[in-house]
């Protein structure tokens, strides 16, 4: 027998030699406040494992967690709750978990997908950091939380102090507005506010550093609540760092072909790249982001429109460069924000801009937004700009995150993606956008900065006799070709269905020789297509659930799982209707019957959205 704390190697055991007497080592007298925050730990990256492999269920797939798993009996000093959309929320979350961590402090990061409403009525403090999706939606693995915390199943917290980041889009209407829904909710069911929600616009990383370090005071200052509250904090062996967005991986262009052709349809590109010698992976559901410069005559108007000599040099947060390298590769000119268009009305007084930005403007404001570029701002309202003060009125350059359209097992150590060429501005003549012309451009082996964004709430089944449903319209497409591609290499035993739509059959059917190969071989199952301008009846992709809607029911009351991508606005919700018609029609429900049976799929894991 094994002397108490000893641990004895055995062919069950999935450790070696070595690794159980380093083990032995580091729980050698350890308290049992100790050892459980180890377990609680080792959980978290056995769930997070599992996850990136597919091998755990769905849930665990679609909601990793990376900092120690829930314990019911533990004495968290806090839970950092997250509803993330494109990421940008739960890095947030993870980067204040980690800074609290360091500090000894015993806390947990979850998303809200893996959160059960009922532990609400135990937590002490929490903290919330909430995307608002669109225009008013809260992320896709937030919606079953949402609706009962903001509905009459809602339990009193009396006994709970809180703090909301919301992060949202200042050019929708309903700026923030989960965040802010969750931030009263809480409120009103008896929280105590620990400070005032700060609301975030698309430049969040000031505000969202400063939130972090007030949460990370405020929290230093409390007693311990008992044991466990505090512990040893554990340094991990170094390695070398993963590329990542703020360190991307310069990766060589392989191929970059135009895959749409004829007069007056969108430019679409396949581009493949190489991560050879990156140690990058990545998952089918994957995004690849894109670290692109501004195009160069859309740089020399900047500076024209604002009358500026690009070559003089200016310091921007302890950083001297020429004007023209800030607005090239580091500042952001192609999208405009709220906040751009209030400084550019208040440096030159225009008092008609900045009308857009009163209550019950919102729509006009989306409207422009959407339609203009900075130079386009800078001609129309003009003003007496220096290099300094234009500078400062700009946001960092953001990556740009693009599905990615290929399977590792078949593309090896390639990546590739549907790259759709984005025109705005320019009154109607279109300017090119930053990412699309940025990769549009770029010649083969030239080098594009990118990095892996996981997206684990886009994942293929670890069960892989399940049947795949795939709706998409454009280079929506991207995912279900890496989809397949990973289920023909794998011998996965589920059937694929691609309901797919664009304008023309002839013109922009992307991919259509793999599809109809992949039909052939019997790898796609069954394949329904709409065109909407072939011909002189438009039709679309919800027209094409309804049309096969007796055997989608089928499929899905056999297990299907549903995966929807492309755009949000006006797909998406159409989509979402179309196959809550279909469920009311062939399974006797009434409308709001089947739209909470959709909501509960989505809760399950076999509803899931890639949507932008």
């Amino acid at each position: 027998m094994a002397a108490a704390g000893q641990i004895v190697p055995s062919p069950t055991l999935p450790l070696d030699a070595e690794r159980v007497d380093l083990l032995a080592s580091l729980v050698r007298g350890l308290d049992a406040p100790g050892l459980l925050w180890i377990s609680g730990y080792t959980a978290g990256l056995a769930a997070a494992t599992n996850a990136v492999r597919g091998t755990a269920g769905m849930a665990a797939a679609v909601f990793p967690t990376v900092l120690p798993a829930a314990d019911a009996d533990a004495s968290w000093v806090a839970t950092i709750l997250y509803g993330s959309q494109t990421g940008n929320g739960r890095r947030i979350a993870e980067a204040l978990g980690e800074r609290l961590q360091s500090q000894g402090l015993r806390v947990r990061v979850l998303p809200t997908g893996g959160y059960a409403l009922r532990e609400l009525t135990r937590e002490r403090r929490l903290f919330v950091v909430m995307s608002t999706h669109g225009d008013g939606d809260p992320p896709d693995d937030a919606r079953q939380l949402t609706d009962i915390l903001l509905g009459r199943r809602a339990p009193k917290l009396p006994s709970l102090e809180f703090a909301v980041l919301a992060l949202g889009d200042s050019s929708y209407p309903k700026f923030c507005d989960i965040g802010r829904r969750i931030d009263e909710r809480l409120a009103e069911l008896g929280g105590r506010r620990i400070f005032d929600r700060i609301d975030c616009d698309v430049d969040f990383e000031s505000p969202a550093s400063d939130w972090q370090a007030r949460v990370a005071e405020w929290v230093e200052r409390l007693p311990a609540d008992g044991p466990g509250t505090r512990v040893a904090v554990l340094r991990p062996v170094a390695s070398a760092p993963a590329y990542t967005r703020e360190r991307p991986f310069h990766a060589e262009i392989l191929a970059n072909q135009r895959i749409t052709m004829g007069e007056g349809v969108r430019e679409v590109r396949h581009v493949e790249l190489s991560l050879a010698g990156s140690g990058l992976s990545y998952e089918p559901g994957d995004a690849l982001g894109v670290v692109p410069e501004n195009p160069t005559e859309t740089v020399a108007a900047v500076l024209t429109a604002a009358r500026l000599d690009g070559a003089q040099i200016i310091e921007r947060n302890g950083v001297r460069r020429p004007v023209a390298e800030w607005l090239t590769s580091r500042l952001e000119i192609t999208l405009v924000t709220r906040s751009l268009i209030a400084k550019i009305a208040e440096r030159g007084g225009h008092a008609g801009l900045a009308a857009l930005l009163q209550p019950g403007q919102e729509r006009a404001l989306r409207a422009l937004i959407t339609r203009v570029q900075l130079v386009d701002l800078l001609e129309r309202y003009p003003a007496d700009w220096d290099a300094g003060a234009l500078t400062a009125a700009l946001r960092p350059l953001a990556p740009r995150l693009y599905s990615i359209a290929s399977s590792s097992r078949e593309a090896e150590d390639e990546v590739h993606l549907t790259v759709a060429r984005i025109d705005t501005g320019g009154d109607g003549a279109g300017r090119p956008g930053a990412a699309s012309h940025f990769l549009a451009t770029r010649a083969d082996q030239a080098a594009v900065p990118v990095y892996v964004e996981s997206n684990a709430r886009f994942r293929l089944p670890g069960d892989a006799s399940r049947d795949l449903i795939m709706i998409g319209t454009g280079t929506g497409i991207a995912p279900y070709r890496a989809f397949v591609q990973e289920r023909a290499a794998t011998g996965a035993r589920g059937r694929n269905w691609l309901i797919f739509g664009a304008r023309h059959f002839a013109q922009d059917f992307l991919y259509q020789l793999e599809w109809q190969r992949a039909l052939k071989q019997g790898v796609l199952a069954r394949i329904d297509l709409a065109f909407s301008r072939d011909g002189g009846q438009r039709v679309y992709v919800q027209q094409r659930i309804s049309e096969a809607g007796r055997q989608l029911y089928e499929w899905i009351e056999n297990g299907a799982i549903l995966y929807v991508c492309g755009d949000a606005t006006r797909m998406a919700p159409d989509v979402h209707a179309a196959l809550a018609g279909v469920i009311a029609g062939h399974g006797g429900l009434s409308p709001e019957a089947a739209r909470e049976q959709l909501d509960r799929l989505g809760a399950d894991g076999r509803y899931l959205r890639d949507v932008y």
